[in-house]
């Protein structure tokens, strides 16, 4: 009898609602469900699947030196992602590669196409981080991270043009406002290593996404 009672009541409250007013509900349902429902986002470029690779990352001496390791921590990340879900077959080690590069200072004079062949890879992955921050110059009270730059692909077979090349940029807080009393430097920072690895790495690999990523 309280069930019967309970669903009378509830039929009546929605008899009280306007019928524009319930189909605008379940509208903003549907819209909901789908910005959180993950859907498949192909690649933008696949010949990395049966081939091998390097990473490079390099930047200009300002973020070295205001921004010291984050190139590096970019190789690491972005090349073990890339071993794990591009289907590549095989790739090598960003530490293998990092050495190769601090021991040979001179290879940003060098084609690519011969560095390639140096590092013994079918494929190059060239990416040029032109922009890193955490706040705006001379506002160290209010974070605004960015993080930019190019990714290219160098094929072995066709070495003296870029075979694939992309413009990324990934920013973080998400709305303005933050400081140093919300969240730490290295915390920013962090986010935004994290947000370049998933942009450029998600180039070379069918991922998921969701309509609620902000980046």
């Amino acid at each position: 009898m309280c069930r019967l009672l309970a669903a009378a009541a509830c039929a009546a409250g929605l008899a009280a609602i306007p019928g524009c007013q319930i189909f605008g509900f379940a509208a903003a349902g549907i819209e909901n469900y789908k910005r959180s429902r993950p859907v498949d986002v192909a690649a933008e470029y696949t010949g990395l699947e049966g081939h091998t690779f390097a990473v490079v990352v390099a930047s200009d001496r300002i973020i070295q030196s205001d921004h010291p390791g984050v190139t590096d921590e970019l190789t690491k990340r972005i090349t073990e992602r890339l071993e794990k879900e591009s289907g590549a077959a095989g790739r090598v080690p960003a530490e293998k590669c990092l050495r190769y590069l601090y021991d040979h200072p001179s290879w940003v004079a060098k084609p690519r196409g011969e560095l390639a062949r140096e590092l013994g890879v079918d494929r190059l992955i060239l990416i040029e981080l032109i922009e890193y921050q955490v706040s705006d110059p001379g506002n160290q009270y209010v974070w605004n991270g960015v993080a930019a730059g190019n990714v290219g692909v160098i094929e072995a077979e066709s070495p003296d043009e870029f075979a694939y090349q992309k413009a990324l940029r990934v920013m973080f807080p998400d709305d303005s406002g933050h400081g140093p009393g919300d969240m730490s430097q290295v915390a920013v920072s962090s986010v935004l290593i994290a947000r370049f690895t998933d942009r450029a790495s998600w180039l070379f690999y069918t991922h998921k996404e969701t309509g609620e990523l902000k980046y």
